[in-house]
């Protein structure tokens, strides 16, 4: 792949708008609406924040949730790389795909890959490969991306595409992802939606063990209640991943920033999809 090589937005005028004017207004909307944070970020302060768990649905449904992920990280200082690890809905690709080079279009403009840290990732993990068909239709990464270049004036990022989900592979990349990060600045964010299309009462009680399982920073509990209670959270190996390295970095704190499911946006509870926003911290 050349290294100018350049990403198309799959689904901009599907889970975005397409138009730079209607999608910034879309963001904003977002950081506004009643179930969002109520505001934009303001003041910038020292960076605490190690990682974060966005919802990555269409910015009807999960813009909101999202958006108080962006006011925590709009309101410190930016990092030097942005690190997206996302589910894979489609299929393409290899178990863990890391795309190593190129550029990514959004109607908000474009985001270079850093490549020496993807190159880095993929050297120290056993799993992780240099691979670009997983994000061709793949949106659960390409949907952080407005948000983070709303906030941040310039960043790099490194997009990565899980496959497998399981506890050993994802505690295997977290590893490699705060190995190969030493002496950079990043932030990890674990793009993941929770409960698919069951009643509001059967999500609420089962991502609440999802929850539980990101506050106690507990990738075990989290892998053993999916299981166990059937839970299609389509991102708990990402969310694994992004806890495992946090743990690493020397987290102590990790707080639900929001919850809410498709139902409190559309008013239709008989099968809905949950979506949450949490920030795992130092201090």
């Amino acid at each position: 792949m050349s290294k100018l090589a350049f990403r198309r937005p799959a689904v901009a005028g599907a889970f975005y708008a397409a138009s730079q004017d209607s999608l910034r207004k879309q963001i904003i909307d977002s950081f506004n609406h009643k179930l969002g944070p109520g505001r934009l970020p303001d003041k910038q302060k020292e960076p605490d924040i190690l990682s974060v768990v966005c919802p990555h649905a269409g910015y009807m449904f999960s813009g909101p949730s999202a958006a108080h992920c962006y006011l925590a990280l709009g309101e410190q200082k930016p990092p030097e790389t942005v690190v997206v690890i996302g589910p894979n809905h489609t299929g393409w690709g290899t178990p863990v795909s890391v795309m190593r080079e190129g550029i990514w279009g959004t109607p908000l403009g474009e985001v270079t890959i850093d490549s020496e840290l993807a190159d880095k990732i993929i050297e120290l993990s056993a799993t992780a490969r240099g691979d670009e068909s997983a994000f061709i239709r793949e949106h659960s990464v390409e949907v952080q991306l407005p948000f983070l270049q709303f906030i941040y004036p310039d960043f790099k990022f490194v997009p990565i595409c899980m496959g497998y989900q399981d506890l050993e592979t994802s505690v295997e990349l977290g590893k490699a992802i705060f190995e190969a990060s030493k002496g950079k600045e990043i932030i990890v964010i674990a793009s993941s939606d929770l409960t698919h299309q069951e009643s509001k009462t059967s999500a609420n009680l089962k991502d609440r063990y999802v929850l539980n399982a990101i506050q106690e920073m507990d990738e075990k509990k989290l892998q053993e209640s999916v299981k166990k209670h059937r839970i299609s959270t389509c991102g708990y190996g990402t969310i694994s991943g992004a806890l495992v390295y946090s743990k690493l970095k020397g987290a102590t704190k990790a707080e639900v920033l929001s919850y809410y499911t498709s139902g409190d946006i559309i008013g239709d509870n008989s099968a809905v999809v949950g979506y949450a926003s949490a920030k795992i911290t130092r201090n």
